[in-house]
């Protein structure tokens, strides 16, 4: 058995959240260890959420999964194999008490709620990223290109309208556009009868993987990284022992930042939060130049189209389903098919992935103390905003830890809301 050692701050997760809270508290003089089963360093895990997703810093994102418009659907929408939001069936029994909260928080006054909740945490996401670029000497990953919703049909764009409007109501800047400017910003796309919805603020990562991969590198050369996973939390008085394989670690904070393996951490540390797993999806096509040059989501097919170095990456749908299942071929072959239907001579592609998201039946992260104290604070539950969370989630974390004043209500944010 290994002895104990000590250090002021240990983070369960060395994700793009766990990194980013690493990287700030390092700024603010504190000693840091990161606990992770993947190696640390300038290449990230192909497994993680932080090497797979869309690649955008989405300010816009401000709707939860949960509306009362996917509540009307739900049924469907869950057992329909070919629905942009599914179930697997094997996956229902275990899922069942965490779909009836989403069910509750769907409704509307909870579903309005929600997003208010989110935008609050979303109004800062663009610059804190574009700061944090910067500290990386990594400004040339961000493209500010805004984001397009794609409307095919002139209802579909006639709906859109109350939808944004809401949007605008929470702080977000979009544009509806017709058919002719749609073709100006993007003349490779399909021509369609409805229109776009076009959000400038909104800025693309073209490498996240790169992107991450630096700020490991930029954590790993300042902070201890330690390969193995925690099986035990334990407070003791004033600090906390980490336990597993080769680890017995006792920390003055712990920050649980472990993505979609965070419940069992939060238990043990008094919190039972109602955390489930996404399993999302991409599929990659190499190319030396790609057919959009922004993130683009034809919004009636629930996927993102991304134009990242070198290659066009299609990610997006969501499928509730479990850690332990592995990939379902059949949400590959139907990116692989939607993304044909807008570029009909694409190849078979290069590459596939799946990743697991963290996700909240109201899709709010878990961000603060845990019942345990100050001590032990969560950071994790992002769903599909944990890219563009991570430097928000870490300002908001250092703060805590350092007794500084917030710049916003951290009580929608708490574990104890459940």
């Amino acid at each position: 058995m290994p002895p104990i050692r000590s250090t002021d701050i240990a983070i369960i997760g060395g994700g793009v959240i766990g990194l980013a809270i690493a990287e700030h508290l390092l700024n603010d003089g504190h000693e840091v260890v990161v606990i992770d089963p993947n190696p640390q360093g300038p290449v990230v895990s192909q497994n993680a959420a932080s090497y797979g997703n869309a690649g955008t810093i989405a300010d816009y994102a401000v709707l939860p999964v949960g509306t009362p418009d996917v509540l009307r659907n739900l049924p469907s929408l869950l057992f329909d194999r070919n629905s942009p939001l599914a179930i697997r069936r094997a996956a229902l029994p275990a899922l069942m008490p965490w779909l009836a909260r989403f069910a509750l928080q769907s409704l509307p006054r909870n579903a309005e709620r929600n997003a208010r909740t989110i935008a609050m945490l979303l109004s800062t996401a663009t610059a804190d990223w574009l700061t944090l670029a910067d500290r990386l000497g990594a400004t040339d990953i961000p493209q500010k290109r805004g984001c397009l919703y794609l409307y095919e049909t002139k209802a579909d764009f006639r709906a859109a309208e109350r939808d944004m409007a809401f949007r605008r109501s929470l702080g977000v800047t979009v544009d509806l556009i017709g058919p002719d400017a749609l073709r100006q910003m993007e003349p490779s796309l399909p021509d369609v009868e409805g229109g776009a919805a076009f959000f400038p603020k909104a800025v693309f990562l073209n490498d996240p993987g790169r992107m991450v991969g630096l700020l490991a590198s930029e954590v790993s050369a300042r902070a201890e990284h330690l390969q193995t996973r925690v099986e035990a939390l334990e407070i003791q008085g004033n600090t906390t022992l980490l336990t597993g394989p080769g680890l017995r670690l006792s920390a003055r904070h712990v920050v649980i930042a472990a993505g979609a393996h965070s419940r069992k951490l939060a238990a043990m540390a008094g919190d039972r939060v109602p955390l489930d797993t996404e399993r999302g999806y991409h599929v990659e096509w190499d190319m030396p130049a790609t057919p959009v040059t922004r993130p683009t989501c034809p919004t009636a097919r629930g996927f993102y189209l991304c134009p990242m170095q070198g290659r066009l990456r299609v990610a997006g749908t969501v499928e509730l389903g479990g850690l332990t299942a592995p990939p379902s071929p059949h949400r590959i072959a139907k990116l692989v098919e939607g993304a044909r239907k807008i570029f009909p001579d694409l190849p078979e592609p290069s590459r596939s992935w799946m990743g697991f998201r963290p996700s909240m039946p109201d899709s709010v992260p878990v961000i603060g103390p845990s019942r345990a104290g100050a001590q032990v604070i969560h950071a994790f539950g992002h769903g599909h905003l944990g890219l563009s969370l991570a430097p928000i989630t870490a300002r908001l974390v250092a703060a805590m830890i350092a007794g500084r004043p917030l710049d916003l209500d951290p009580t929608p944010y708490r574990a104890t809301r459940f």
